[in-house]
């Protein structure tokens, strides 16, 4: 069976329109158009403040950090969100997340801070990571001054962003750094090897497929990826995932990520942590920010969403769960 007629019907539309690249050479290219589209992002909704702030990194750079707040004042703590974008570590943006993050923050009621973390290759592992513990370093001594709850800080990304997501979670973890309450990795990036069966299957050009994922590891790893490759760079290789957060995951069908995400979630359950997983049949690597209309698209973002508000209620114990 061909790969488009593995498509669910609603979503063969959206994935026609998108435009074929080649990686590393449409890289600057594959950049404008990201900034393009993240220019035509409509924000109407006054409940929710947008702000940047710059902060010193980890290695004495200039991080930017894209703050979002509920406009209403209240006098209680509020949970936060490290929201981190996706790009194959290669390229994007917060404000390509502007609208996502904006629901995050008015459905949660939290704070959300997405940074502007450094991007591959022209600053490999661990640039990126880095400025992600940056980042959460930050919230955790902002907790005071933002009205933060220091108790209820959660991390989320999608695809290279939920990558990150796996790697600040163990990163954290090891450095006995700012406690976590819940991870949301979206169909994550986790395995710089790409050997899993999905990998060689989802070749098709406009997703995001084996070539493109291969280019961007390399990119990534610069000169460790034939080398001895860190677990922070490259989750699935961690073999001890014990003590890490609550996990929310999901991936489509159609994804090349799925192998990987599946086989890192059992090992997840085996180590102990609380996990709930979802896989969308008919579904390819981010369809429902290529057809945000389809009822699958709907379904899921609304799913992904009320987890980060469940897990935000209230503080959950390591290792257990209320969803």
């Amino acid at each position: 069976m061909d790969f488009m007629s593995r498509v669910a019907p609603e979503l063969r539309a959206g994935l026609l329109g998108l435009e074929v690249i080649q990686l590393p050479e449409d890289l600057m290219k594959a950049r404008t158009n990201a900034d393009m589209n993240t220019s035509q992002v409509d924000l109407t909704s006054n409940a929710v403040e947008i702000a940047n702030e710059y902060i010193q990194g980890t290695d004495g750079n200039e991080l930017q950090l894209r703050i979002y707040t509920p406009a209403h004042r209240d006098t209680t703590e509020r949970p936060a969100l490290l929201w981190i974008h996706g790009g194959g570590m290669i390229l994007g943006s917060p404000e390509g997340d502007d609208q996502l993050c904006t629901d995050f923050a008015i459905r949660a009621d939290c704070i959300v801070v997405s940074p502007n973390y450094r991007l591959a290759p022209e600053h490999p592992y661990p640039a990126g990571l880095e400025d992600c513990y940056s980042t959460l370093q930050w919230m955790s001594e902002e907790t005071f001054a933002r009205g933060i709850d220091m108790k209820r800080i959660a991390v989320g990304g999608a695809s290279a962003g939920g990558g990150l997501v796996a790697a600040l979670t163990l990163l954290t973890r090891d450095r006995k750094g700012p406690e976590l309450c819940f991870q949301l990795p979206l169909y994550p990036m986790l395995d710089h090897r790409n050997g899993t069966s999905s990998s060689y299957e989802m070749t098709h050009p406009s997703i995001w497929n084996r070539a493109h994922n291969v280019a961007a590891w390399k990119m990534y790893l610069g000169h460790q990826f034939n080398g001895d490759v860190p677990v922070y760079a490259s989750p699935s290789l961690a073999t001890d995932l014990a003590g890490l957060p609550p996990a929310y995951i999901c991936v489509g069908e159609l994804d090349l990520f799925r192998d990987e995400i599946i086989e890192y979630v059992a090992r997840l359950a085996r180590a102990g942590v609380k996990v709930e997983f979802h896989l969308y049949p008919g579904c390819y690597h981010a369809s429902e920010h290529v057809a945000p209309e389809a009822e699958s698209s709907q379904l899921i973002r609304a799913e992904y969403i009320e987890r980060l508000v469940q897990a935000l209620k209230h503080e959950p114990e390591r290792g257990t769960s209320d969803f």
